[in-house]
């Protein structure tokens, strides 16, 4: 029988969730009403994936290919899925975050597996895409409350990238779970519902569509035109390779890996993760839910006002080109509204990665021996660094490229790369450390292999088309 243990949020940050004891042990509840209290990595997921994947990359794609790729937009949600499942069913089971895991996938070289080698190589383009996330930010702001001159000068847009970082350092230093749950809670919720909302009301408006169009968007073609903003799109919208690896640092810290407790073998442990590992898969689909429909939204608002206007954002002027999607619908008056949505959206973004990022590149750090992740002082000691470096870092960036499109573009091509490795790590952690009475059932197992094999074709493809591999048609 296992021992029960009361719960309570502030109870989870006063203990190690990376130490697994059998202080620690909770049982699992049942059924989605009592489930629902213990939802939340998939709130910081949804948060991460909403302001940069959607506002920005399925958007641009929709001005520019109009309707034609809205099957992509859905398969590139949905198709992902199971391999972010798959990776957290190791970390519930085993009690490690994605990047220990990385590293016990052969060959390595010296400390550093092949997959983490990749992985930094992932994250220094990383520097381009939340710089652009940074940017977009300061832009909003800066529009809506010019510093200096001309809102889209770079006086005004520097001066808030300033704020915009100092603001995000404060607000998250303390980096405990609680804030950055509910932070992404209030930010995802205002911009989704808004934008799904006009996204629906579009057929009552000038830019009206109708099941033509969405029967066109559904007929699986790939202009040739389009093709560089469509690899972009699916690496960065729904779940990428970057919010996969730090969805596992977030069900950790919402207790649970812990609430399984160490792994003794026993009949009860089985129970345990399999009632939290249906917790997780709640937690993944109320994520699924969210992200889909925004994305969506965001792509159909693109096809539908920008695309038919020849409207594709660019530059610094991104942020007043997608205003375009309201103040067209709405009037004048919808730009504040709007701007207020992308500062909600892209911080949201911000916000998540800013959190989660800190997490994952201290891990690396103790996964090369620089200090023992299991030392919580030091832990937190380097989270916080990257919290407050990170920011610096990507404000910089911005300010040198100012140009947020093509910069969470970059980032979006590198994340569909990585995902390769990630489809690769995950097979082998399944393999070697994890029961198979803890697999997923039939139908599961069945959408991870059709979900690694359109991973793995479209990694393949981005791949040979960055090293121009490709032949011309």
């Amino acid at each position: 029988m296992s021992q029960k243990v009361n719960h309570t949020n502030t109870a989870v940050e006063l203990e190690d969730p990376y130490r697994l004891t059998a202080d620690g042990i909770m049982d699992p509840p049942k059924g989605w009403r009592q489930s629902f209290r213990y939802l939340g990595p998939g709130l910081i997921l949804s948060a991460g994936i909403v302001g940069s994947g959607e506002l920005i990359a399925t958007t641009t794609l929709g001005a520019q290919a109009g309707f034609v790729l809205l099957w992509l937009v859905i398969f590139s949600t949905f198709v992902k899925v199971a391999v972010q499942v798959e990776l957290a069913r190791w970390t519930i089971v085993t009690g490690q975050p994605a990047i220990e895991g990385y590293n016990k996938v052969t060959p390595k070289f010296g400390r550093v597996s092949w997959v983490n080698a990749l992985w930094v190589v992932l994250m220094l383009s990383k520097y381009l895409q939340n710089g652009g996330i940074v940017g977009g930010t300061a832009i909003a702001f800066s529009i809506m409350f010019p510093i200096g001159g001309d809102p889209l000068g770079f006086t005004s847009t520097a001066i808030w990238v300033a704020i915009v970082v100092a603001a995000t350092i404060l607000g998250l230093y303390s980096s405990k779970y609680n804030t950055v749950e509910k932070g992404a809670f209030v930010s995802v919720v205002i911009f989704s519902f808004v934008t799904i909302l006009i996204a629906l009301g579009l057929p009552f408006t000038p830019f009206a569509y109708g099941m033509n169009d969405i029967a066109s968007g559904l007929s699986l073609a790939l202009p040739l035109g389009v093709i560089g903003a469509a690899i972009a799109m699916f690496g960065i919208t729904g779940v990428g390779a970057d919010e996969m690896t730090y969805y596992t640092y977030w069900c950790i810290e919402k207790g649970y890996a812990r609430w399984v407790g160490p792994n003794d073998g026993s009949k009860a442990w089985k129970e345990r993760a399999r009632g939290w590992i249906k917790v997780m898969y709640k937690d993944a689909f109320v994520s699924w839910v969210i992200y889909t429909f925004a994305t969506l939204a965001f792509f159909i608002m693109g096809a539908a006002v920008l695309n038919p206007q020849g409207l594709i954002p660019k530059g610094n002027e991104m942020i007043t080109t997608l205003s375009r999607m309201y103040t067209d619908i709405l009037g004048g008056w919808a730009s504040f509204v709007f701007l207020l949505g992308a500062i909600a959206a892209l911080g949201s973004t911000l916000w998540a990665s800013t959190a989660s990022f800190a997490r994952m590149y201290s891990n690396f750090l103790s996964v090369i021996g620089v200090f023992s992740w299991s030392d919580v002082n030091a832990r937190l000691r380097w989270i916080k660094t990257f919290t407050v470096l990170n920011p610096i870092l990507w404000g910089a960036v911005y300010l040198f490229v100012q140009s947020p499109v093509i910069m969470v573009q970059i980032g979006g091509v590198m994340t569909g790369i990585f995902l390769l490795a990630v489809v690769a790590a995950v097979w082998y952690l399944r393999k070697h450390e994890v029961d198979p009475e803890l697999y997923g059932g039939s139908w599961f197992n069945a959408l991870l292999v059709i979900s690694s094999i359109s991973i793995v074709l479209l990694g393949v493809y981005t791949l040979l088309n960055v090293l121009g591999l490709m032949p011309k048609f």
